[in-house]
């Protein structure tokens, strides 16, 4: 930080919050960090204080885990939460693109057209975090031309733990076409109206993330909460 906050009360708590939020859900931070009290308020610039009160919202979030006499972690990536956030985007990002195909902005399609070129762009210079954000927008604006905005919200609050789980395949894979071409055809499908290739679409691009999670907790399984955990 450049300057310190310890004198700026609860705004020195959001701001640390703020940024440890994002180092987790960039990977700054991998699942299982080991996270210090001391040195977050060291980085930040500020007093124990805000860095405790920020590690309880996180551990409200399910994002960090407060062990007794073991001390505080970037929690482990849920699977059981993964696929509840992915069943229910997929049940509503099915219905929204039906909305769209029904009746989208010329602006809103434009919009999406734009965000595909920008996705290009980023798969040349193998961006991954630029091209998780342009996903993110390219689904944001399909719920803010059907006027549903606040449905994303809804959806942004499950998102936590399926959205590392995201990014982790993408940093792992380069091979990114697949996404770019799946965004497209919905794009064009909206703008033709036809709304059950739409639904076809967004159904199958949805659950790629199954499969993808077995893979990235074959490979990374220290990232992942085990199964004997997660049913208990």
């Amino acid at each position: 930080m450049n300057e310190p906050l310890g004198t700026r009360g609860s705004s020195a708590r959001d701001i640390v919050y703020a940024g440890l939020r994002e180092q987790i859900l960039s990977l700054e931070l991998p699942p299982g960090t080991a996270l210090s009290e001391k040195d977050s308020a060291a980085a930040f610039g500020v007093s124990r204080t805000p860095v405790r009160e920020a590690f309880l919202r996180l551990a409200q979030e399910q994002l960090v885990q407060v062990l007794p006499q073991r001390g505080t972690f970037v929690s482990l990536i849920d699977p059981e939460l993964v696929e509840e956030a992915r069943f229910m985007r997929e049940q509503l990002e099915r219905a929204v693109i039906r909305l769209a195909c029904a009746g989208f902005p010329p602006l809103s399609l434009s919009a999406l057209r734009d965000n595909l070129a920008a996705q290009q762009d980023a798969m040349t210079r193998l961006d991954d975090r630029k091209l998780f954000e342009l996903d993110e927008a390219f689904h944001r604006t399909l719920f803010e031309g059907c006027g549903k905005l606040n449905t994303w919200s809804v959806i942004q609050q499950m998102n936590l733990h399926l959205n590392r789980a995201r990014l982790l395949r993408l940093a792992t894979d380069p091979h990114w076409s697949h996404l770019y071409e799946q965004h497209a055809a919905m794009a064009e499908a909206i703008a033709d109206g036809r709304e059950e290739a739409a639904d076809d679409l967004m159904r199958q691009h949805l659950r790629l993330g199954i499969a993808d999670q077995e893979l990235l907790k074959k490979e990374y399984p220290h990232y992942f909460k085990p199964e004997k955990e997660n049913a208990q």
